[in-house]
């Protein structure tokens, strides 16, 4: 046999050699579809039922979410919505408290006024009387002296003073 005529011949293996090879094959295709496939086939199982309820408590949480988010919003929106109410009801208290204050503040300077117009106008009477019997003592006494004697009478003193103011009333006017 040269090395030409073997050359190929030396990669065939022989039928014998295909034979059990090929029987050694189908033992081991045998036990491993026997004992390997149905472990790998509840491993895989197990990881699929474990992947779907992955994905269902996913859902379900995602659906939890939505819903806390809905919750949420409709509590916020009703959040502004009472914040508004407050804000507008504080507003309007105290513009009412600011028209209560203003007005209370008008009547006590109204009345301070007033107070002080009659304390103003008391005073000017009271001035006026104590004027009026200065000026009838000043009048009775410069007239005294202008007639030469005192005059001694009341009523004629009281006549004069009211006769001598009444013409100082009428010069005002």
């Amino acid at each position: 046999m040269t090395l030409a005529e073997g050359g190929i011949d030396l990669f065939i293996p022989e039928t014998y050699d295909i034979v059990w090879s090929l029987i050694i094959l189908v033992i081991v295709a045998l036990f491993f579809y026997k004992f390997f496939l149905p472990k790998f086939n509840a491993i895989f199982d197990e990881r699929a039922a474990k992947i779907e309820g992955n994905i269902a408590k996913a859902e379900q949480a995602k659906k939890d979410a939505d819903a806390a988010k809905a919750k949420y919003e409709a509590q916020l929106s009703n959040a502004r919505v009472e914040a508004s109410k407050i804000r507008d009801d504080a507003r309007a208290e105290a513009s009412h408290i600011i028209a209560d204050a203003r007005s209370r503040a008008e009547s006590d300077a109204a009345q301070i006024t007033a107070n002080a117009q009659r304390s103003i106008e008391s005073q000017h009477r009271q001035a006026m009387v104590s004027l009026k019997g200065e000026v009838g003592t000043l009048a009775a006494a410069l007239a005294g002296k202008i007639l030469g004697s005192k005059l001694e009478d009341s009523d004629v003193q009281s006549s004069m003073i009211d006769n001598l103011l009444d013409e100082m009333d009428s010069d005002k006017k």
